[in-house]
């Protein structure tokens, strides 16, 4: 595998010819051509090195390489991508749970070219101060956000515990944009939600959506979701749970080994997952009865357009092996695997780059190609009866009740301002894809 190490060395030519030396290796290619692309790559740089209308600085010149190697990456595939060390250590501060900003994770909206709000990580920040999945980020404070690499959206909202950032967003199904203050703190990431907070003990979850079915959320797939998984499934069957709700909604995604244990949890035997690399060689992942929870008991998944990646895994192997009934709308369609390749760097940096697409158990693969329609087989589709599409606005409501039902109260609880047209007492919000839920289990059980 050819390694550039173009970063952290002292002079542009010779950063990018000693990383050439050093780790220069592709076996099987032609070298000759590799080395002409390379030399064209120190060309340039020498040329901007010695000609440009000002001298660049170290810090400079390192974020023209990487600006370099990223703009180059993201025309391969949007979700390759250069890590340089700092943004290594954000990175894997999230899969451990905990780092410090206001807690949310950000992508690009293909269509506009802005930022958008994937997931907002609940119990943060963010989360309590109104910012939702599926907004729009149009500003960083007074910066737009129009064309921004991801990694220089995360270095602005970004900062020391107690400093202040605005967001400017436009919620989906709003028509005006909303700035946002948010102080920046530490994010401790949880993973496994229940239904609401307990009046008794805020800080605890009610894990029943009502009698005998249990209602569990996952909202991203991290190093200790299984083991929160367990513990709560372990919790509600002693509660007396004869079915269980697992909403994946609004789910972005997380580790490939996280979803695969997560659909293990539930199957006692069967095809989990497999991937394939370029040369259509991989690895298949079965289910063990060892371990598996809540056995003969019914199971509804609920997933939307936002539940992606590690969420789409799990909701195909339960479906696939006739575990669970699918409710909702249909999935995001991500089907390609990230591997983090650490380099040959100090500090150390990575490349994220995809090398495999994984593949559900039916055998189909789950992306969703840049022209694909409808009608082609991509992501992961409601079984039959049981498609719950919400409109635009209808998931802006469904977003701030699930919100007043994560937060605990008095804690920075948003106040919604009534609408001029709006009646006194509107009528409460219904969930109607945890309803449909709900009935399939009821019939299941009764």
């Amino acid at each position: 595998m050819s390694r550039w190490n173009l970063a952290w060395l002292i002079t542009v030519p010779m950063m990018v010819l000693t990383g050439l030396v050093l780790s220069y290796a592709a076996p099987n290619r032609d070298k000759d051509k590799d080395y002409k692309l390379v030399k064209t790559i120190v060309d340039v740089l020498a040329e901007v090195d010695s000609k440009f209308y000002r001298d660049l600085n170290d810090d400079e010149r390192k974020k023209l390489v990487e600006n370099m190697i990223n703009g180059g990456l993201e025309r391969l595939d949007r979700y390759s991508t250069y890590m340089n060390d700092e943004e290594l250590k954000q990175f894997e501060s999230q899969t451990e749970g905990n780092f410090f900003g206001v807690g949310i994770q950000i992508g690009t909206d293909p269509k506009s070219g802005y930022l958008m709000v994937l997931s907002p990580m609940v119990g943060t920040p963010a989360y309590e101060a109104g910012i939702l999945a599926g907004d729009t980020i149009i500003k960083i404070d007074d910066k737009s956000t129009e064309n921004m690499r991801i990694g220089d959206a995360v270095k602005l909202i970004q900062g020391k515990e107690g400093t202040n950032v605005k967001l400017t967003v436009v919620h989906e199904g709003a028509r005006e944009s909303e700035a946002i203050n948010i102080t920046r703190a530490r994010i401790e990431v949880y993973s496994v939600l229940g239904f609401k907070r307990k009046e008794e003990d805020p800080k605890q979850w009610d894990w029943f959506v009502e009698d005998g079915i249990a209602y569990i959320r996952i909202v991203q797939f991290i190093d200790h979701t299984t083991a929160d998984l367990r513990k709560a499934v372990e919790i509600a069957e002693q509660a007396g749970a004869k079915g269980i709700v697992l909403d994946l909604r609004d789910n972005p995604g997380g580790l490939l080994s996280s979803a695969i244990e997560v659909s293990d949890t539930f199957l006692t035997e069967g095809a989990i997952v497999s991937t394939r690399d370029r040369n259509n060689r991989g690895r298949k992942w079965d289910a063990k009865e060892d371990g598996t929870l809540f056995k003969g008991k019914p199971i509804a998944v609920l997933i939307n357009k936002n539940s992606a990646s590690a969420s789409e895994i799990v909701s195909a192997a339960l479906q696939d092996n006739k575990r669970a009934v699918i409710v909702g709308d249909r999935s995001f369609g991500k089907g390609s695997v990230q591997k983090i390749i650490k380099l040959e760097t100090t500090p150390a940096t990575a490349l994220k780059l995809t090398t495999d697409t994984y593949w559900r158990p039916s055998g189909v693969n789950i992306h969703r190609k840049e022209d694909a329609d409808e009608k082609d087989d991509w992501g992961v589709r409601p079984d039959k009866g049981y498609e719950v599409v919400l409109k635009p606005e209808e998931h802006l409501e469904y977003m701030k009740f699930r919100r007043s039902r994560d937060m605990v109260k008095g804690k920075n609880v948003p106040k919604e301002e009534p609408k001029k047209d709006e009646k006194k007492e509107a009528a409460p919000f219904r969930d109607r894809a945890l309803d449909a839920a709900v009935e399939y289990l009821k019939k299941q059980t009764s």
